[in-house]
């Protein structure tokens, strides 16, 4: 049975969960569409990801992928935290912050029994995961009220381990997609490679269906994918100028512009890597640096100095995620972007 009639979708054509700019409006249009939506939880409390799923159940009876981090959260490290903050506290002071006052907390949170029990009522028809996959307890419970479990490989080493503990599926995570990368066995970046590469030698290497992320931008890509011999594609930056996302201004002008030529891995913003446009930051710290906090610790003294530089037009301290193909992103509602995708597998 194709992997569309398993998960009850029109189309094999999957919206990248992107969490920090969207909700729960683009995973309505994405399924209405006849695709997959998916509702980004990783920086969602039980209770907002209840309203979001609550609002979404309203709006359309079709198909839902909700998705988590299962990242284990680590231990502060103080000197390493000191580290950083010295590394910041010139940009602190150039916007006249304190860099004596940022705020703790991680700003991103694993997959644990209280979103198990605020996801349990909706029985979403998928749960993907970034990051490997929970423990077997909560991994047994999701699969119990009858939905399939996909999450992201990023090398074959990957993707057969998710086989084995559990997948039902496997997205195959080219190097050129934008956000955090799924990494999870390793996290030496010299092992990831673009989507076409790994793409091949994941479906040779497994038998669970597989999903092309990374570069998918338009139905030429579509098309390749498939006869890659991937089962569906999962597509991000291309919805990230649609009306239903909530990309900020900043971000959406950044997409639109040469600067979208250039985008690299950075650990800068969260502790991990994810491709984004390269910023002001990522220059003059470097995109890959030592100095971060371990995921997702980086993200609260970066967070007072964002929102500094963006209410002052700049987005020079500011996550522009991005893949390396953003030459599909355009102001057109999701519902057209999802048919021009389409159109690769005639």
């Amino acid at each position: 049975m194709s992997l569309t009639r398993q998960l009850g979708i029109e189309l094999p054509i999957f919206q990248a969960p992107m969490a920090g700019v969207q909700g729960s409006e683009l995973a309505v249009a994405v399924s209405e569409a006849g695709g997959l939506g998916a509702l980004p939880c990783a920086m969602l409390s039980p209770e907002a990801m209840t309203e979001a799923l609550q609002r979404i159940r309203a709006a359309t009876t079709r198909p839902l992928n909700v998705n988590f981090f299962c990242h284990v959260p680590p231990s502060p490290d103080e000197a390493r935290l000191a580290r950083w903050h010295r590394a910041l506290e010139p940009y602190y002071a150039e916007y006249g912050l304190d860099i004596g006052s940022v705020p703790t907390g991680a700003g991103r949170r694993p997959f644990d029994t209280a979103a198990c029990d605020a996801l349990e009522p909706f029985r979403p028809e998928v749960v993907s995961f970034h990051f490997g996959l929970p423990d077997a307890a909560l991994l047994e419970r999701v699969k119990a009220w009858g939905a399939r479990v996909l999450s992201s490989a990023t090398t074959v080493e990957e993707a057969r381990w998710l086989e084995a503990h559990g997948a039902d599926a496997v997205i195959a995570q080219g190097l050129e997609a934008g956000g955090h990368r799924g990494m999870f066995l390793s996290d030496d970046v010299t092992t990831q490679v673009g989507t076409f590469a790994l793409l091949p030698q994941v479906v040779k290497a497994v038998s669970v269906p597989v999903i092309a992320a990374g570069g998918i931008a338009d139905a030429r890509c579509v098309a390749a994918a498939l006869a890659l011999g991937a089962s569906a594609v999962q597509v991000g930056t291309a919805f990230l100028c649609c009306p239903e996302a909530t990309t900020s201004a900043l971000h959406r002008r950044a997409l639109q512009s040469e600067a979208a030529c250039h985008t690299a891995l950075t650990n800068l913003y969260s502790g991990r890597p994810a491709r984004g446009i390269v910023t002001r930051l990522m220059h003059e710290l470097g995109p890959l640096s030592d100095v971060a906090p371990a995921f997702p610790l980086a993200t609260s003294a970066i967070a007072p100095l964002r929102s500094a530089a963006e209410a002052a037009g700049s987005s020079d301290f500011s996550p522009l995620w991005a893949g390396q193909n953003a030459s599909a992103c355009r102001e057109a509602p999701a519902a057209e972007v999802v048919r021009s995708l389409a159109a690769g597998l005639r």
